[in-house]
């Protein structure tokens, strides 16, 4: 007998600074154990399954993403439920929304626009209370330099330079819709250096530490290390250049994630 399915898009956030990245693994406190062991207590022991939107890294956040929620044999009932979740999750992961959806739906199928920000201050030493949420680079950067640099990512349509570690298997056609360095007036905390900046990434899908890697480059060429010449060589992933400059991850945030 086929046991009945429920289906639901469940909206969240968290603070990665002190997981091991979304996916459980043995022996480490990841994002998605949390939430199993918060489901698995008060679902009372009913079955279920979760299926994220996409993965993040050790110590990445995301300040709101997808998750989607399988229940099998019996529904939820919504009324109360949200407040019920983030009573009983962890301070640093909170569910925004919750709503049924069906079984035509496929979270990792479903087409997606992911927005990515990156904070980093440089120069003068940050308050040790702003680490979770951004990079301090010890060393002047010429900004102007990596806005323009981050402009060109959107002419790039082959990742190869910014995925790491690829397999044999791996395709590096993409595509970046925008990106851009500004001030940051996104993340405020009296804590915060005076003067910080983001770099905001838009696209459908991206390689494994990319945005890091590209934060890696944006560095390199606002430190001079690299000039503009050789950043569009970067660009163009027919160049073939391998790069092991990968920023930190305390610095990477999962901004948004639009179901298209």
């Amino acid at each position: 007998m086929m046991q009945q399915r429920y289906y639901y898009l469940v909206k969240i956030q968290y603070l990665g600074f002190r997981y091991h990245g979304w996916q459980k693994q043995p022996d480490v406190k990841t994002v998605e154990l949390m939430l199993n062991k918060t489901l698995n207590y008060i679902l009372e022991g009913k079955r279920f399954k979760c299926i994220a939107a996409g993965r993040t890294d050790a110590m990445v956040s995301a300040n709101q993403t997808y998750i989607e929620l399988f229940l099998y044999d019996e529904p939820l009932q919504l009324d109360g439920f949200l407040n019920l979740f983030n009573y009983n999750l962890p301070q640093d992961i909170r569910v925004l929304d919750i709503s049924e959806t069906s079984k035509d739906f496929n979270i990792i199928q479903h087409a997606k626009l992911k927005t990515y920000h990156y904070y980093f201050c440089y120069a003068q030493k940050m308050h040790p209370f702003s680490a979770p949420f951004m990079l301090n680079v010890r060393d002047d950067l010429d900004i102007d330099l990596m806005i323009s640099g981050a402009q060109l990512f959107t002419q790039m349509t082959d990742f190869y330079s910014f995925t790491f570690r690829p397999s044999k298997l791996t395709k590096f056609e993409g595509e970046i819709e925008s990106c851009l360095i500004e001030n940051n007036n996104v993340l405020k905390a009296n804590f915060f250096p005076e003067q910080s900046y983001v770099l905001k990434v838009k696209g459908k899908g991206f390689k494994r530490q990319q945005i890091r890697l590209m934060m890696g480059a944006l560095i390199d060429l606002g430190q001079h290390n690299i000039t503009l010449d050789y950043f569009k060589q970067l660009i163009d992933g027919k160049n073939r250049i391998k790069l092991s400059h990968v920023a930190p991850a305390s610095g990477l945030v999962l901004h948004k994630v639009e179901l298209v």
